[in-house]
């Protein structure tokens, strides 16, 4: 891969769950150190386009490269081991392990991770809260516990479903806090958000999806003046 090329590149994906036939020929890059989002209605596919580049969808065909590695053929056991992390919209902790238990149980696949005090430095929270299981957490504490969990891997490709959904005001802006500390320390980021607004904070672009395509790109500083596509795009 060329050093100024794209560090992940999906072309013509499709993907299908059972028979029916989500994503159709969905194309995007995302360079090294980037923040990218993908915006789109429920439904445009955009759970699916993360769960196809980690090979959890497992009927799928195109090509998406990683590091100039191809992953379409590749298991999700092997696609993570490669350094890409997905941090689901259910978040996926384990509600019987308390805090510390569930950020040291995920294994390390790269060198690079961060260690335990720096996650406790971006989500104080965690660390007021070691030694409480999942489900005695808040919604906001279990997003930031689901964030800290995939960063302590080595991962250095960031999958985000929806992290924002459902959580109270202060705990979204920590987390687009958090997202903008890691860009800073170079991690990559392809992130999935209803919430455009939360997503100018934080991203460099935005790729519009629609019925299983990327029908347009924007770029952040020019958020402002593509809104009345947005609203159109997006019914808000």
């Amino acid at each position: 891969m060329p050093p100024d090329g794209p560090l992940l590149e999906v072309r013509d994906l499709h993907a299908w769950y059972g028979e029916s036939h989500i994503l159709h020929g969905l194309e995007f890059d995302v360079h090294a150190g980037e923040v990218v989002t993908l915006l789109g209605r429920n439904g445009a596919g955009k759970t699916t386009t993360l769960k196809s580049i980690m090979g959890i969808v497992t009927r799928r065909q195109g090509s998406i490269r990683f590091e100039g590695r191809e992953l379409i053929d590749r298991p999700s056991n092997r696609i993570a081991r490669l350094g890409i992390a997905f941090c689901p919209e259910e978040r996926g902790i384990f509600a019987s392990l308390d805090v510390e238990e569930n950020l040291v149980l995920p294994p390390v696949v790269r060198s690079g991770g961060l260690p335990l005090a720096t996650i406790y430095d971006l989500f104080p929270n965690l660390r007021e809260r070691l030694s409480s299981q999942g489900t005695k957490l808040s919604g906001g504490e279990q997003q930031m516990l689901a964030i800290g969990r995939i960063l302590r891997t080595g991962a250095r490709l960031l999958l985000l479903d929806e992290p924002t959904e459902g959580l109270a005001p202060v705990i979204v802006q920590q987390i687009g806090a958090t997202i903008r500390r890691l860009k800073a320390e170079r991690f990559t980021i392809v992130l999935v958000e209803q919430n455009f607004r939360f997503a100018a904070t934080v991203a460099d672009r935005h790729y519009v999806v629609e019925h299983g395509r990327v029908v347009d790109m924007i770029p952040n500083d020019a958020l402002d003046a593509s809104k009345d596509r947005l609203h159109e795009y997006l019914g808000v």
